[in-house]
């Protein structure tokens, strides 16, 4: 809810609602190729058809990521330079997050690289409650 007031949207929810392969799920898996089959065979298996997003942590990663038709390709915690590399080589081929060192001095160089989608976890690991307390004296 936060995130739509503020004027941005969510590409997901929550972890119910699509695959995100982390790097220890690659690593567990053997590969990004491996990780992405697993989950393709989980949605084929139960007539799912849950988005398969995969985090990449360099170039090589990127390209083995877009062979495997994945539908998101997350780039974690890539320099802008790398990211518009990144955006080049996926041309178009599926969306493409930026993950990572997000914050207000770097987001803008950031979304001029051409990603689809900037995760900011600055918005849920780093919130700061509003002291809003009310006191009453008599």
């Amino acid at each position: 809810m936060v995130v739509k007031l503020g004027g941005c949207a969510n590409h997901r929810i929550g972890l119910y609602d699509m695959f995100l392969i982390k790097d220890n799920h690659i690593e567990v898996a053997g590969s990004i190729t491996k990780a992405v089959e697993a989950c393709a065979k989980y949605n084929k298996k139960h007539h799912t058809k849950f988005k398969i997003e995969v985090e990449t942590k360099n170039l090589k990663e990127v390209e083995e990521a877009l062979k495997t038709k994945a539908d998101i390709i997350m780039l974690d915690n890539f320099e802008a330079d790398e990211m518009k590399k990144a955006v080049k080589i996926i041309n178009g081929k599926c969306k493409v997050e930026a993950s990572g060192g997000v914050n207000l001095e770097t987001i803008k160089k950031i979304a001029e690289t051409g990603v689809d989608y900037i995760s900011v976890g600055a918005l849920t690991h780093s919130v700061k409650a509003l002291d809003i307390s009310l006191e009453i004296t008599i």
